[in-house]
């Protein structure tokens, strides 16, 4: 049974110390300790001197069950892996393999034991390099018990989020037909808001947006400007894919309104726990209907955050895994 993991990964959002703790460490390795399992932490961002020694060194020490890495880039060398496979069960969470396979994950994927991947479309595809030991999760939420049903509004409609070419070009439509979003995050004006403030835009946004950040092809976009097509042509991220907003938005008490991604209906009956939209045209619609009917759009956001925070935290996805882990180490 695994009770002792070694875990590596980062302690800073971006691995930086002034962007506060990291959503991977309050997700993963507190989730793994609020469980109870004996977790030793190394972290890819402490100033180690030898961070490959300091990981070998640790895992000689403590001899962990498991070792759990989320491998982002290559903070992990090669030989470092070759010799924790070779003593130990280790175990990666490949996140982003709708874009990132080809080029990140399948040039690691054999140097760990098993693998836990969010992209149901990358499992073969993991089979094809010889890779058998797939395990299938999702990215996910914080819990929260914030009371979710008497709400005081502070805004309609608002996104929070990086200001990416696409996000800003879509904001901006919206706002030439009549709808306003508040937008937070990096290169808006409103700036990068707290995990806690976070928390409590979603709930007291009567609409969340979930706007896309992989390549648009929206020809009125594209159109608008130049540099749109030259920054598509470019973008490595040219997949969708289900990120951890869309759970958070309703664990955290809001109704959500996403951009439609493949898969997306293996955790949420859209249209009666999430709305989705495919459009620009869809989310105008979209928004002023909700907007207007205020007893639809909150059946749907109160069914959606009881969805979400009975299946959809991160303690739901470790449980699940582990037992997956469990059974490949045997």
């Amino acid at each position: 049974m695994i009770k002792k993991i070694l875990y590596i990964g980062s302690q800073y959002e971006y691995s930086k110390k002034e962007n506060g703790e990291a959503l991977n460490k309050k997700a993963f390795y507190n989730s793994f300790v609020a469980l109870g399992y004996d977790v030793i932490p190394v972290w890819y961002d402490n100033d180690s001197t030898d961070l490959q020694k300091e990981i070998l060194t640790q895992a000689k020490n403590i001899k962990p069950d498991i070792v759990f890495c989320i491998l982002q880039e290559n903070q992990i060398e090669i030989e470092t892996l070759k010799s924790l496979k070779e003593n130990f069960f280790t175990v990666n969470w490949f996140g982003d393999d709708q874009w990132r396979f080809d080029n990140f994950s399948s040039k690691y994927a054999n140097y760990f034991d098993a693998c836990i991947t969010t992209d149901k479309f990358s499992v073969d595809k993991y089979k094809e390099i010889g890779q058998e030991n797939i395990i299938r999760s999702q990215w996910a939420s914080l819990p929260s018990t914030v009371d979710y049903e008497k709400v005081e509004y502070k805004y309609d409609v608002t996104f929070i989020g990086g200001a990416s070419r696409f996000r800003q070009w879509f904001v901006k439509e919206l706002e030439k037909r009549g709808i306003k979003v508040h937008c937070f995050g990096f290169n808006w004006d409103n700036g990068r808001v707290s995990y806690e403030e976070m928390e409590e835009i979603f709930l007291t946004s009567k609409i969340n947006l979930n706007i896309s950040n992989s390549t648009q092809y929206d020809i009125r976009y594209l159109l608008a400007n130049p540099r749109n097509i030259i920054n598509t042509l470019r973008a490595a991220k040219n997949k969708s894919q289900t990120k951890a907003r869309i759970f958070e938005i309703p664990v955290q008490g809001g109704f959500e309104l996403t951009e439609y991604v493949p898969s997306l209906e293996d955790y949420f009956n859209i249209g009666e726990e999430i709305s989705c939209y495919r459009d620009i045209d869809e989310a105008e619609l979209l928004i002023k209907y909700y907007l207007a009917h205020d007893d639809e759009r909150e059946a749907i956001k109160l069914a959606g955050v009881k969805r979400a925070r009975l299946e959809h935290t991160f303690k739901n996805r470790i449980v699940d895994f582990m037992l997956e882990v469990e059974k490949i180490k045997g």
